[in-house]
């Protein structure tokens, strides 16, 4: 694969990146101060959102599986095809609607519509990995360059979205004690509302939605222009396509597909939670309301340099040893939450960033390596690619959106009040839970998984020999 291919792939995954970071980051914060809907609401809308995009992995497998190849490939029309839905989704689930009752039901309808979308966006697209190339350092390189282009487009809608609308989250009357250095003291009546102007906060929020539309639009054009599909280079004439519903039965029971998602179905739900929660802890546990859009970015841009880095890493020392660095924010992350100090919060989100890094990079990663494996024990089937896509983003959407209903409720449960400048100590403890503990063990519970994982450096070699000689 030229660098320039690699590029334009990479470029391509970026804008799916960019939108569902700003979601991540700021859609809760947005439900429950901007849109002035209950946290239980706000759980529901996340989790139903969330529960439908992962219900439309397998759908979105079964009906590409059934694709026929066409002059631009089998799985770009399909990429091709969601962007424009996707656009205008995105677009109108930032929007305040003018009536009240039914807001619950509007951002319910265009969440829902974007996560669908954007799963038939990334089921063949991330699957187009196995189409690039049938080298598997060729698909290692293209997934790096994915990584740091999705980290820098995740850095790319968090920062555009945190510059944008960090005004919306401002008050006058939320002062803070500027004697104090190290932690933000507040010196006003919790009871002291935001004085907000729903209007201004509509233009605001709009402004930013339009700005990331745009990004997506010329992401795919990039990725379109710049990247040709193969066909399945392993298959014979002889093979026949795997029944989407045998297919999903077989990779049920392949043991290192069940191990790696496993894992990282439980350290991806971590991920969420630190996402999801971060701009409220801030906000709200840890005093760093004027911070929050700058430490989003420090996590981000750490992520993005270490990319290369973790590539050049597991290169060296392998896949499964690489998974340690997902555990490095744990103990960080337990003292942000315990000493919540700004210098020490620039640390942690630092630190953070490379643990993220590693965890967007490692499955993606280590994924290629178990359809390889899958490819050798089934020597005359094909068309399995996309069965073990979707089903991956099915699980990891699925957990994803049961943590974060989870966290909403959570809020709910302890009294969270949208708009006024101080929550009760209920709510500070349990956005303490929700960063520091809660994502603590469910790394630790996926890294003992991983420890199971039975592809080696040595047996990927083994593969791709035994692979070479098929073709």
């Amino acid at each position: 694969l030229s660098r320039c291919s690699k590029l334009c792939y990479a470029i391509g995954g970026a804008p799916n990146q960019v939108a569902g970071s700003a979601a991540s980051f700021f859609l809760q914060i947005y439900l429950l101060d901007i849109a002035h809907i209950t946290p239980f609401h706000a759980s529901l809308v996340l989790f139903i959102g969330k529960a439908s995009g992962a219900v439309t992995d397998p759908v979105a497998g079964f009906f590409i599986s059934k694709s026929r190849w066409t002059k631009i490939g089998r799985l770009m029309p399909w990429v091709l095809a969601c962007t424009p839905f996707t656009i205008i989704s995105y677009f109108f689930m930032w929007y305040l609607p003018p009536f009240v009752s039914g807001r619950v039901a509007w951002y319910l309808i265009f969440h829902c519509l974007f996560q669908a979308l954007t799963t038939l966006f990334q089921v063949p697209y991330s699957a187009l990995t196995m189409f690039l190339s049938t080298d598997q350092k060729d698909r290692d390189s293209a997934t790096a360059y994915r990584m740091t282009m999705e980290v820098l487009g995740t850095l790319i809608g968090a920062a555009l979205q945190g510059q944008i609308v960090a005004s919306a989250h401002v008050s006058p009357h939320c002062s803070v004690n500027p004697s104090v250095n190290t932690t933000e003291s507040w010196h006003d009546p919790a009871s002291i509302p935001y004085s907000s102007d729903p209007l201004s906060h509509q233009v605001i929020y709009m402004i930013a939605a339009g700005v990331i539309a745009g990004v997506y639009l010329l992401g795919i054009i990039v990725l379109f222009l710049g990247v040709k599909e193969r066909d399945d280079p392993y298959a014979l004439n002889s093979d026949r396509a795997i029944p989407f519903c045998k297919g999903l039965a077989l990779t049920m029971k392949h043991g290192p597909y069940v191990k790696l998602t496993a894992s990282f179905l439980l350290i991806s739900t971590a991920v969420q939670l630190e996402q999801g929660n971060f701009v409220l802890f801030c906000t709200h546990a840890a005093g760093l309301r004027n911070h929050f859009q700058y430490l989003v970015v420090t996590i981000l841009v750490s992520a993005v340099l270490s990319v290369p880095f973790w590539q050049k890493f597991l290169q060296r020392f392998g896949k499964k040893c690489a998974a340690c660095g997902i555990s490095w924010m744990i103990p960080f992350a337990v003292m942000l939450v315990t000493i919540p100090n700004l210098i020490l919060a620039y640390f942690v989100a630092f630190v953070s960033g490379l643990s993220i890094a590693a965890s967007l990079l490692l499955p993606w990663s280590m994924l290629p390596d178990v359809v390889d494996n899958f490819r050798l024990q089934n020597p005359h089937g094909k068309g399995h690619e996309t069965i073990f896509y979707s089903s991956y983003v099915f699980f990891t959407k699925m957990s994803a959106g049961i943590g974060l209903g989870i966290s909403a409720a959570g809020l709910e449960f302890a009294g969270y009040k949208p708009g006024i400048c101080r929550q009760s100590d209920n709510v500070i403890l349990t956005l303490k839970l929700l960063i520091g503990a809660v994502p603590a063990i469910l790394i630790l519970l996926g890294l003992f998984i991983l420890l199971f994982y039975p592809i080696t450096e040595e047996s990927r070699k083994e593969t791709k020999l035994a692979l070479e000689e098929l073709r």
